[in-house]
C-alpha cells in the first residue's frame, strides 16, 4: 500500500536528516535517503505491505525484526564502502524506525478495518467443505468485521446443505470423480459468477491431497487464490510454521511461551513496574483512602479471596467501593445479575457506594492489587482474576484461563469489560492465554490508558 510506504520512509527520513545535519555531517541528506530507501527495500522483501499482513495486528514485533535485519544489511554495505559516519551515530539513527513504523502499521490496519466494516477493501469468497464445516467457518467470520474475506456463496461435499445465509453456489460429489474438470468446472463457473477472488476451502475426509492439488491447478490456472482453513482458531501467526516432509506440507504450532526468558524478564518486569507505581502513587492512594473513609463505614480496602494461577487461591486487594455488608447482599440479588455467564455484574447495583461509583469509573479501586503483583500473585496483564464460587462452575476450556496469573489489567478490561458477554470474556482471556508476547502486554497496557478514560463497561 502506498501510504504504508511513504510511512515508512518519511519516519526515518525526517530523524535520521536531522541527526546527521545537526551533528554536522557532510552530505546529510544523502545518507537520510539511503536509510529512509532500505527501510521501506527490508519491509516489502519481507511482504510487510501484503494487503493481509497489513490487516494483522502486533505491528511492533515485525517492525523490529525488520529493523535487525537492515541494521545487518547496512553494517555490510558501510564495511565494503568505507563510510566513515560515527558508528553510534548511524545506529542511533536507524532507531526511530521501529516505533514509526508500528505507528505507521497501527493506523493503516485501523483504517483498513473501518473499511472492511463498511463492505470495502474486502475480498469475494466462496467456502468448499463438508456442510457443518462450511458453517463453521462462516459463522466464524461473520462475527469478525475485521478480516479481508466476505463469503459470497457456499460449496457443499455432498448432498447436505449448509444452515448458513450464503447461498449454494454449487455442489461437489463426496467421491474424487474420475475427471478432474468434474470438480473444477462447478467451482470455476461458481467463481466466476459470482466475482470470487478466493477460495476458501476446509480440509475434510473427502478431500485427499490429490483432489485438492487438482482443484489448485484449476484456480491457480485462472488467476483465483486457494486458501487452505485447517481450523485452527485463536492461534497467533507467530506461532505457527509451514515445513514439508516426504513431499507433505505441515503445520507446526509451537507452545505457548510459559518459560524461559520472555516469561522471567515478565515476572521482573511486574514486580519492579508495581513496586515503583506503588511509590510514585502514594499520594493517590492518600486521598483515595481518605475519600473511601469519609464516604461510608467500614474498611477502607476490602479483601477477597481470588484464585490465581493453578487454582491458587490468594486475597485479592481494592479499595472498597460497596456498603460493608455486600458479601450478604449479594444472595439476595442473585437473580439479577446482568451477565449471561458465571460473572455476576449488575449494572446499577444497590450496594455501590456514591464514591464507590466514582472509583470504579476511573479504576482507581483497583490501585491496591499492586501490592498483589509485588507478591507475585498477579500481573500486570492478564486474565481476570475470578472469585471460587464462579471457578466451581467451570468446565475444561474456560480453566484454561487459570493457565497464567490473572492481571491488574487484561483483554477484558481494554474491550468492554462489563458490556461484554461471558463467551465473549472467555474468548479474550483464551486468546491472551494461549498467544502471550511481550508486545501483547505492552499493547494492552497502552490501551488500558484509552479504556480508563473512556470508562466503557465500568460498573
Amino acid at each position: 500500500m502506498p501510504a504504508a510506504v511513504l510511512g515508512d520512509a518519511l519516519g526515518v527520513l525526517v530523524p535520521a536528516y536531522l541527526a546527521f545535519a545537526l551533528t554536522g555531517g557532510a552530505q546529510a541528506l544523502a545518507r537520510a535517503a539511503v536509510v529512509a530507501v532500505a527501510w521501506p527495500l527490508v519491509r516489502a522483501a519481507r511482504e510487510r505491505y501484503a494487503e493481509h499482513r497489513l490487516g494483522e495486528g502486533g505491528g511492533l514485533r515485525p517492525a523490529l525484526h525488520d529493523w535487525l535485519v537492515m541494521v545487518g544489511m547496512l553494517a555490510v554495505v558501510r564495511a565494503a564502502t568505507g563510510e566513515d559516519s560515527p558508528f553510534l551515530l548511524a545506529l542511533a539513527v536507524l532507531v526511530p524506525c521501529v516505533p514509526t513504523s508500528a505507528v505507521v502499521h497501527t493506523l493503516i490496519r485501523r483504517h483498513l478495518i473501518v473499511r472492511r466494516r463498511d463492505g470495502r477493501a474486502v475480498h469475494r469468497a466462496l467456502v468448499i467443505g463438508e456442510a457443518d464445516s462450511v458453517d463453521c467457518l462462516v459463522d466464524h467470520l461473520a462475527r469478525r468485521t475485521e478480516h479481508e474475506f466476505v463469503v459470497v456463496g457456499v460449496c457443499p461435499i455432498g448432498d447436505q446443505d449448509p444452515q448458513t445465509l450464503a447461498p449454494v453456489a454449487a455442489r461437489l460429489d463426496r467421491q474424487q470423480p474420475p475427471r478432474m474438470t468434474a470438480d473444477s468446472a462447478p467451482v470455476l463457473e461458481a467463481a466466476r459468477r459470482l466475482g470470487v477472488d478466493a477460495v476458501l476451502v476446509v480440509p475434510g475426509p473427502h478431500i485427499s491431497g490429490a483432489r485438492l492439488r487438482q482443484l489448485s491447478w484449476a484456480l491457480h490456472g485462472k488467476g483465483r487464490r486457494l486458501v487452505l482453513v485447517p481450523g485452527l482458531t485463536e492461534v497467533c501467526r507467530r506461532r505457527v510454521g509451514v515445513f514439508s516432509v516426504a513431499g507433505l506440507t505441515m503445520l507446526n504450532v509451537t507452545p505457548p511461551l510459559r518459560r524461559g526468558l520472555a516469561a522471567a524478564v515478565k515476572s521482573v518486569t511486574d514486580r519492579l513496574g508495581a513496586a515503583l507505581l506503588i511509590v510514585l502513587l502514594a499520594p493517590v492512594f492518600a486521598a483515595v483512602a481518605l475519600v473511601v473513609r469519609l464516604d461510608s463505614p467500614g474498611p477502607v480496602v476490602h479483601r477477597q479471596t481470588r484464585v490465581g494461577r493453578s487454582g491458587a487461591p490468594f486475597t485479592m486487594m481494592k479499595f472498597r467501593t460497596m456498603v460493608a455488608d455486600a458479601e450478604r447482599l449479594r444472595q439476595q440479588l442473585a437473580g439479577t445479575s446482568g451477565q449471561d455467564g458465571r460473572m455476576f455484574k449488575i449494572r446499577r447495583d444497590p450496594r455501590i457506594t456514591r464514591a464507590g461509583r466514582l472509583l470504579r469509573r476511573c479504576s482507581l479501586d483497583e490501585l491496591p492489587q499492586l501490592f498483589n503483583v509485588v507478591r507475585g500473585e498477579m500481573s500486570l496483564v492478564g486474565p481476570r482474576p475470578p472469585l471460587p464460587d464462579e471457578v466451581a462452575h467451570y468446565d475444561e476450556v474456560e480453566l484454561r484461563r487459570l493457565a497464567v496469573k490473572p492481571g491488574l489489567t487484561g483483554p477484558w478490561q481494554v474491550s468492554g469489560r462489563s458490556n461484554l458477554s461471558w463467551d465473549e470474556t472467555v474468548a479474550l482471556d483464551l486468546g491472551y492465554v494461549d498467544n502471550w508476547s511481550p508486545s501483547v502486554d505492552l499493547a494492552v497496557l497502552v490501551r488500558t490508558v484509552r479504556a480508563v478514560i473512556a470508562g466503557t463497561g465500568a460498573y
